[in-house]
């Protein structure tokens, strides 16, 4: 009886490993995304072209759209390219206008693509400009 529940223990703990074995998508606020930055963590801004051109991006920020102008999201084609600005063991922070599509793109990262540390910018560009905060003209 005290190997089965030894068994059951051990099958009990490598399922809640398992199912942590993923990073919870976390939150940062504008200060935190910068010394991010200057630690090397790459930044994606995942808003569409019209919103690039027509605000800027914030200066050394990848852009990578992730939902398109109808809503519309291609995940697998996406995270190809995600990869290659930062593979899953390496963390990534991400961009939006307000917080909510990076709530979504970071969710994904963590729990179908398995990456480890996902950051995604709380208050999104809207929360960088209203700080005052400088942005770059995007090309």
């Amino acid at each position: 009886m005290g190997r089965l529940l030894m068994r059951l223990l051990v099958l009990g703990w490598m399922a809640v490993l398992s199912m942590t074995a993923f990073a919870e998508v976390i939150p940062v606020d504008n200060a935190t995304l910068a010394r991010l930055m200057e630690k090397g963590v790459p930044l994606v801004d995942i808003r569409t072209e019209g919103e690039w051109r027509s605000t800027g991006i914030i200066a050394g920020s990848r852009t990578l759209t992730f939902f398109d102008e109808r809503g519309q999201a291609n995940p697998s084609a996406w995270l190809e390219q995600a990869r290659r600005i930062a593979p899953p063991d390496r963390p990534l922070i991400l961009v939006c206008r307000s917080g909510n599509r990076t709530r979504e793109a970071s969710r994904f990262l963590s729990e179908q693509a398995r990456y480890r540390t996902v950051y995604h910018l709380e208050r999104g560009l809207a929360g960088w400009v209203g700080e005052g905060r400088p942005l770059s003209s995007w090309r």
